[in-house]
């Protein structure tokens, strides 16, 4: 039998995700690695509830619910209002686990309420409990940059060296559940805040210095002249030789009219 349920403990650990094999590794699906992996530690496992349309576990002890819908993201709600509905379950005692676009790979954030920030996920819980007040454990996925490359991007693959720094992430993570099911969540968030790694900088590649650009510009536009030739001088015409004078028969006979 679970033992009594303190006042403000967590009661429901949901982790966001998409089903099947197609899904199983992609960034979407970061809430997916963090419950399965804290179900293998605790030593309970998630089977398929058709009622709930989830794969579901109770860990033993307090009771609390493991769950990971199995309708798509988009309604992720389903399950959650399901569940919570039958066990009386409030959302302060409800932490949702999903990917962040806004952290990068490697970081972990725990906090209460707040907007969705266009997670569809997120979006479908908060309507189907017509409540923002449940606790969201955030793992960073990173952003590709350009807002219209979301989609592609949340559904592909993390690199290796991604994939190693959101599993060191769930790492942190998994270790901190223990306080959250037990009622002390501002312990868990503060130790999970503290030991958060430094956010990585992105090396920024290095810009010519607008001088030197300027100088390469100009030589590259105005290409040195070619030297113009000088003009050679005129050669001057030699004087002729004189006729050599001949003698005195050169002169009577040499000339013939």
């Amino acid at each position: 039998m679970p033992d009594a349920i303190r006042p403000g403990s967590i009661r429901l650990i949901v982790g966001l995700g998409n089903p099947g094999k197609e899904y199983e590794r992609t960034r979407h699906n970061a809430g997916f690695w963090l419950v399965e992996r804290f179900a293998l530690q605790s030593g309970v496992a998630l089977r398929k509830d058709g009622k709930y349309q989830a794969l579901v576990a109770r860990l033993e002890g307090n009771g609390a619910w493991l769950v990971l819908p199995q309708s798509f993201m988009n309604a992720s709600g389903r399950a959650v209002q399901m569940l919570a509905g039958f066990f009386k379950i409030q959302p302060a005692e409800i932490l949702v686990v999903h990917d962040e676009l806004d952290f990068e790979p490697g970081t972990a954030k725990m906090k209460q309420g707040g907007g969705i920030a266009g997670h569809n996920g997120l979006k479908d819980i908060s309507q189907r409990l017509g409540s923002h007040d449940y606790w969201r454990l955030r793992l960073g996925i990173g952003h590709p940059g350009e807002r219209g490359a979301v989609s592609d991007y949340v559904l592909g693959k993390p690199t290796a060296e991604d994939r190693a720094e959101i599993d060191e992430a769930i790492g942190r993570s998994v270790e901190i559940l223990p306080l959250c099911l037990s009622g002390d969540l501002q312990g868990a968030m503060q130790k999970l805040h503290s030991v958060e790694k430094p956010k990585k900088e992105k090396p920024v590649e290095k810009k010519a210095e607008p001088s030197k650009a300027v100088a390469k510009v100009e030589v590259k536009a105005e290409p040195k002249p070619e030297p113009k030739a000088e003009p050679k001088p005129e050669p001057k015409a030699e004087p002729k030789p004189e006729p050599e004078k001949k003698g005195l028969f050169g002169s009577l006979f040499g000339k013939k009219k």
